[in-house]
């Protein structure tokens, strides 16, 4: 995007001069308040909205120079509650553009299918309609639609944020993974930083007026915000956010206070630093802290143990995730677990704490050479 603006007849200004290099076969998100201009960016990338001055090349090339409508089938669109066709099925609506394209009815099928099985969609649902689906798989549908055609670019525009907390999760989760697997260069708009900060490759700020605040991968926008607007934006709890950058996989872990239901109460005592020990049930998954003296072996009531807080996989999750596993836990400690849920390890606060200002320190020629 080289110098891009959209103005409108009354005068008002949506996008002002943007200039963007939009990296190839990763995520670009576009942030930021109402009235930045994030949408209307999207959609002048499709034409669905004109520029009023400056050019948008595709590998080089003036969209305008390519018909309007081979332009729009040729990158997928997924909008906020997937704006299906009521009156198609699930399939009929996934197969849209292959259809349109020229594709056979059974090729076109056949893709659909696939694609379902790619979003997490179960082939039951391909003769249902769009009002018999969940918000969270209508916006699968949605985005299996965007794909059916296998375009280089995606453009989301809010496309989980009708959806609630924990689905939303696992539609970014699942975005991830596809994106890992197909590697389509994606836009992808939303006011959400959280949610900019998971899925970008490079986030994009914008302030109102459509002029560009900033733009940088996650950790860096994090670490050193270009002015007081980015860093206001970016909110007080940046910090945290930043933790998710940083590996688990250094954590000295414990495994002394770490007690078989079924174990001999002689061995029930309290070991190093920590005065209660983590109960786990025959399989090593945990149940909960008790202190020693409460617990008898072979027979704890896990009601009466506390929680052990949100487990964390080491080097699969971040510090943010360890972190808060020991603020979750009223003892103050985590609990690490491997792939299966059982328990392999503990860690205090005070250990994440100094995992943290390690961190920082190691991190800290790669922001000044950043920035």
């Amino acid at each position: 995007m080289d110098s891009v603006s959209k103005r409108y007849p009354d005068g008002t200004v949506a996008v002002d001069r943007l200039s963007l290099d939009i990296p190839d076969r990763a995520i670009t998100v576009l942030v930021g308040p109402s009235g930045c201009g994030k949408t209307t960016t999207l959609r002048m990338i499709n034409r669905m909205v004109e520029p009023s001055e400056g050019s948008i090349l595709l590998d080089g090339a003036d969209i305008r120079q390519q018909p309007v409508n081979s332009l729009r089938r040729s990158m997928g669109y997924v909008i906020q509650n997937a704006g299906l066709f009521q009156h198609r099925t699930i399939i009929d609506n996934i197969i849209t553009v292959p259809r349109l394209l020229g594709w056979s009815k059974a090729k076109a099928r056949e893709r659909a299918a696939e694609l379902m099985e790619r979003v997490g969609l179960d082939a039951s649902l391909a003769k249902r309609y769009p009002y018999q689906l969940s918000g969270g798989q209508q916006q699968r549908v949605g985005v299996a639609r965007a794909l059916a055609a296998d375009p280089p670019v995606l453009l989301m525009d809010e496309p989980f944020s009708a959806v609630d907390p924990v689905v939303r999760k696992g539609l970014q989760d699942e975005l991830l993974r596809i994106q890992d697997e197909l590697g389509k260069t994606i836009v992808f708009v939303t006011h959400d930083i959280d949610e900019a900060v998971k899925l970008g490759t490079m986030v994009a700020v914008l302030r109102t007026g459509g002029h560009l605040a900033q733009f940088a991968p996650p950790a860096e926008l994090l670490t050193a915000p270009a002015d007081p607007f980015v860093e206001d934006f970016l909110g007080a709890d940046r910090g945290i956010r930043r933790l998710s950058f940083f590996p688990s996989d250094g954590l000295e872990l414990e495994t002394g206070p770490i007690v078989p239901v079924d174990a001999d109460a002689t061995r029930l005592t309290p070991h190093g630093s920590t005065p209660y020990l983590l109960v786990t049930d025959a399989d090593g998954r945990p149940l909960g802290w008790g202190e020693p003296g409460a617990l008898t072996a072979g027979a704890v009531d896990a009601g009466r143990l506390l929680s052990h807080g949100r487990p964390f996989r080491p080097g699969k999750d971040s510090l943010r995730t360890a972190l808060d596993g020991a603020v979750l836990s009223p003892t103050g400690w985590a609990v690490a677990v491997d792939g299966e849920g059982r328990a392999v390890g503990v860690v205090s606060q005070a250990a994440i704490g100094e995992a943290i200002r390690t961190a920082h320190t190691e991190d800290r020629p790669e922001v000044t050479a950043a920035g």
